[in-house]
């Protein structure tokens, strides 16, 4: 991020940019307008500061060219004090704001820091929305940098086409039914249906009904046949969701459907062969319930061959900001409402927050904020949830976000990340040992 600093006069503009240096800005230095101007570019990653009264272009042409080029970059302006008011009629017209000469270097790089930091997150925003835009693959459906988000996504693609069955993991709201879509969607099943079935939302007293299918006359009321859930899904992928609580005497004809590759309708002897993959989810650990005997040791088995475990939000807070943007928008467009900015106090709520829903409770939080139900984290976020979270662990996981963001956006340059964060060299080495991290991984 750089900054812009356009002053006539030699003394100030010098005072000025060492005041700027000296705090660890970088800054260029102009004596007119004109040339200053032949630096700023749409996306220009930086802010500039401009007295008002100049040789040639006046600071407040200057401004409007500015915005001509990219209406968001902020622009501070140096007034005299006899230009107060027409400081203020600058602001209306899209000034960030003005610095009254004579004024002090505290004064001068507090307003500076400020700007940045709104230009830093709107620039943060804007590629946000540009890579959930323009998205391809399966990192426009699974989203995410965190390396559990990378390494599952690898993981998805390697076992996409392959025949066996798949155990999903995952907290609730973690999106298990998303990768189980992912599996489904990268495989050669993809033109077949997917069918999702929680097998903890249909009675007991219906769910052979439902899932195996029936004929005419098997029962009171079966006036025609149905075809089941899982022939249903025949040449294409079966989800169970919630497996954990099916009954121990519907696990049985389960398991004979996973053993057999086919399935026997309610009232009929005739076997009706079935090609599909069975994924599974659970939130609990199904060796831990076989061992318990609250599940069946050889459906249990029978399904642990290969295993997807989805890390939870709150180990992954590095993802936030951009799932968090992914449902601002999605929310935005369903109520046909402008996307608002994120405040920067709700990000550090969101940041800091324990996420006992997980991903699904971040999406209800956007979608509160895009009604207009709260703006800043105390109005979405609970008290409770938000102080369950020891403070060095909100600190260091903020901390450890923010130094990977850093580093996706320098390409794995540390130097680059030390600037720009304003911290020596060796102490960032040591934060990024201290939480796993290296530059490698993030090289273009």
């Amino acid at each position: 991020m750089k900054v812009l600093l356009i002053e006539d006069d030699a003394s100030v503009r010098a005072g000025s940019a060492q005041a700027l240096d000296l705090a660890g800005f970088e800054v260029e230095a102009f004596a007119a307008a004109e040339p200053a101007l032949a630096q700023v570019t749409p996306g220009f990653a930086g802010v500039i500061v401009s007295d008002v009264r100049l040789p040639g272009m006046s600071g407040l042409d200057f401004l409007a060219a500015v915005k001509a080029i990219d209406v968001q970059v902020p622009v501070v302006l140096v007034t005299g004090h006899g230009d107060i008011s027409m400081a203020v009629g600058a602001m209306r017209s899209g000034a960030y704001d003005f610095i009254p000469k004579p004024y002090s270097s505290e004064q001068l790089t507090d307003v500076v820091q400020r700007a940045l930091d709104t230009r830093r997150l709107i620039l943060e925003v804007a590629a946000l929305r540009h890579r959930i835009a323009h998205g391809e693959g399966i990192e426009a459906t699974l989203l995410g940098d965190s390396a559990g988000i990378r390494e599952l996504r690898q993981m998805i693609l390697n076992l996409a086409d392959e025949p066996a069955d798949v155990l999903i993991y995952g907290e609730t709201g973690t999106g298990k039914e998303m990768v189980a879509r992912c599996l489904h969607q990268f495989s050669r099943r993809s033109q077949r249906p997917f069918v999702a079935l929680n097998c903890g939302a249909i009675p007991e007293t219906i769910f052979e009904s439902e899932v195996f299918g029936h004929e005419a006359g098997s029962f009171t009321g079966a006036s025609r046949r149905q075809i089941g859930k899982i022939e249903h899904a025949d040449g294409g992928s079966l989800f169970l969701d919630e497996i954990e609580s099916l009954p121990m005497a519907l696990q049985v004809k389960l398991l004979r459907v996973l053993q057999e590759r086919y399935v026997e309708r309610l009232g009929s002897n005739s076997p009706v062969p079935v090609d599909l993959r069975v994924i599974a989810a659970s939130k609990v650990d199904l060796k831990e319930w076989s061992d318990q005997q609250k599940f069946r040791s050889d459906l249990y088995y029978r399904l642990n061959l290969i295993v997807l475990h989805i890390p939870p939000l709150r180990e992954r807070r590095e993802d936030i900001p951009l799932l968090f943007e992914h449902f601002v928008l999605g929310a935005a467009a369903r109520y046909k409402r402008e996307a608002p900015p994120v405040p920067g106090p709700l990000m550090q709520s969101l940041m800091a927050h324990h996420w006992p829903g997980n991903v699904r409770e971040l999406r209800n939080i956007a979608e509160r904020f895009v009604l207009g139900l709260a703006s800043g984290g105390d109005g979405l976020l609970s008290e409770r949830s938000q102080t369950s979270v020891p403070l060095a662990d909100q600190v260091g996981g903020f901390e450890r976000a923010v130094i990977e963001q850093e580093l996706r956006k320098a390409g794995g340059s540390v130097s680059e990340v030390s600037l720009a964060l304003g911290v020596p060299k060796q102490t960032l080495y040591y934060k990024m040992q201290k939480y796993g991290l290296s530059s490698d991984g993030y090289k273009a």
